[in-house]
């Protein structure tokens, strides 16, 4: 196997990480936005995703990948609020009828 292969590997292993905790960070997301349901918060809490980055990022050692990582939380964040945004609508539709 050449270098290539064996860091495809890899990846592909990542990969399979990334996938399982996504869902898991998603599907706590769901609870978050019963929360706030209940509790008539907005989805956008400025001061926690600013708390998320900066502690997550601190999980960085490798200087030069920390503005990509920082890139990838911030997304991965406009995606949670757009899947808690969509859990919202829905709930707000159903109690409409």
């Amino acid at each position: 196997m050449n270098k290539l292969e064996k860091a495809r590997l890899v990846i592909n292993e990542a990969d399979a990480h990334i996938a399982h905790f996504f869902e898991m960070r998603m599907h706590a997301a769901e609870d978050v936005a019963s929360y706030k349901i209940a509790n008539g918060l907005p989805v956008f809490d400025a001061a926690r995703e600013k708390e998320v980055i900066e502690k997550n990022l601190a999980e960085i050692k490798d200087e030069n990948l920390r503005p990509y990582y920082e890139d990838m939380l911030i997304q991965l964040m406009r995606i949670s609020k757009e899947y808690q945004n969509a859990i919202i609508c829905k709930s707000n539709s159903s109690t409409d009828k």
